[in-house]
């Protein structure tokens, strides 16, 4: 593939990175004491589940969140980071990806009534899909390096 400046499969290493870097940035952002501490993001987030237009949304986050809360919590922030690690130096980069795709559409599907956030996590699920069946991975990676995938 020719393209101006950088390769095909170069051009999709710097996607998968910035895809990473978007991840790093979500994780830098949060106020980790309020998540972890005093629970504000798992508080927020079941604000938002009680209102919800679809019964299975607030149904779900009833049995799986509310009643580990403190997980949960510790489980969204540390997951956002390793996302954002694993995909900045492409480290088991396919289930990154996967994993990626798998939360932004979680947050899609929770946050339906909110444009900006859906904006947001349908471009991040778009870049996790393309970059996974464009296998990223391929270049500038440490899977690429140790030979994984």
């Amino acid at each position: 593939m020719e393209t101006v400046w950088l390769t095909g499969a170069e051009w999709l290493a710097v996607l998968r990175i910035g895809l990473g870097l978007w991840w790093l940035e979500s994780w830098r952002h949060k106020d980790k004491k309020g998540w972890f501490e005093r629970g504000t993001g798992i508080a927020w987030a079941a604000d938002v589940a009680g209102k919800h237009k679809w019964p299975v949304v607030k149904n779900g986050f009833e049995k799986v969140v509310q009643p580990r809360p403190r997980a949960m919590a510790y489980i969204v922030v540390y997951a956002e980071l390793a996302l954002g690690l694993g995909l900045i130096v492409g480290f088991l980069t396919p289930i990154a990806l996967v994993g990626g795709l798998l939360l932004n559409l979680i947050y899609l599907v929770l946050m339906i009534h909110d444009w900006a956030e859906q904006g947001q996590n349908a471009m991040m699920a778009l870049i996790s899909f393309v970059a996974l069946f464009a296998m990223s991975w391929q270049t500038w990676s440490l899977d690429s390096a140790i030979g994984f995938f």
